[in-house]
């Protein structure tokens, strides 16, 4: 076990540190001067200059790169160019927005994946089955985005049950996990789809197992051995694409913040783009990739914890 975690922890290194190559060498490469966009485009060439040289952009790329990664894995993320103020405060003001309506978004796919592809699983080749897939993939063709200003259109301006954005603060939790709510649902539902085909498909597999047919002879119900027996097998590759669709909820808020007027790290990257505020976006594109990672590096845990095979391995 503690070689699966030493091997686990260099792959989780390397990974970030190939990551933050990227990052930097795709942002500068791209066209445009930050410092030309600040100053404005009617500036003098000295202006700019002096602009470039107060915010280090006339640094070689390798030093800035250094700095980059060695702020990252220390917690410093820099000063942004537009805001003038340090990047990890500004992510600090923010994540209290965007980790809740991810982990509420994954929350909402998995409550309604799991039943809906079991279910489906144990109808396959009914009625109750082809109606899960029908709807499954009809939320896997609906854009997020259009999904979310539908349920703005059905439920804030026709019934007015919510409001149609912002955000109201932690101070009252009920109201702002309201405020959270549809936005959650628009990025959940597209989840809940792919997720419920995953868990039919895995689900089947598990049911054409020796040991349900054993289980079924030895008088067990069928919920018991479904939810018991049957999803238990059955977690590996759903709990792998759980992994997956973290990333996707992850990216997805930067779109549906933006529909609902949520102050989140959505709105800051947009916002970073237009401003070409470089060291914002740095940083929250590595954010990203690192929350990613490790999500991947628990879900491998949890695998080796469910399915002893891979470790041994």
């Amino acid at each position: 076990m503690l070689a699966f975690l030493i091997r686990r922890a260099i792959a989780l290194a390397v990974t970030l540190l190939a990551a933050s190559l990227v990052v930097f060498v795709v942002l500068e490469v791209l066209p445009g001067d930050p410092a030309q966009v600040m100053a404005g485009m009617e500036a003098s060439p000295e202006s700019v200059e002096a602009l470039r040289h107060s915010l280090g952009l006339d640094r070689p790329p390798v030093e800035r790169y250094l700095d980059f990664v060695g702020g990252f894995f220390s917690g410093d993320l820099g000063l942004s160019h537009a805001y003038r103020v340090p990047v990890a405060n500004l992510v600090g003001e923010r994540l209290p927005i965007t980790l809740p309506l991810a982990a509420l978004s994954l929350l909402i796919a998995i409550a309604v994946a799991l039943p809906a592809g079991l279910y489906a699983a144990t109808h396959h080749g009914r009625r109750g089955d082809t109606l899960v897939m029908g709807l499954t993939q009809l939320g896997i063709a609906i854009p997020d985005f259009w999904f979310g200003i539908l349920l703005v259109l059905v439920f804030s301006v026709l019934l007015a049950w919510f409001n149609a954005g912002g955000f109201p603060g932690w101070s009252d939790p009920l109201l702002a996990l309201r405020a959270l709510l549809l936005p959650a649902v628009a990025l959940g539902l597209s989840q809940a789809s792919i997720l419920a085909r995953v868990t039919r498909s895995a689900a089947l597999d598990v049911l054409r197992e020796d040991f349900v047919r054993t289980a079924r002879a030895k008088g067990l119900s069928q919920r018991r051995i479904v939810w018991r027996h049957v999803l238990r097998n059955a977690l590996i590759p759903i709990s792998t694409l759980i992994g997956l669709q973290i990333a996707f909820l992850m990216a997805g808020t930067i779109v549906i913040e933006n529909v609902f007027f949520l102050p989140g790290l959505g709105q800051l990257v947009v916002g970073a783009i237009a401003n070409r505020d470089l060291i914002v976006i740095q940083a929250l594109v590595m954010l990203l990739t690192a929350m990613v990672v490790l999500v991947n590096a628990l879900v491998d845990l949890l695998q080796a914890a469910i399915d002893p095979r891979p470790r041994h391995g």
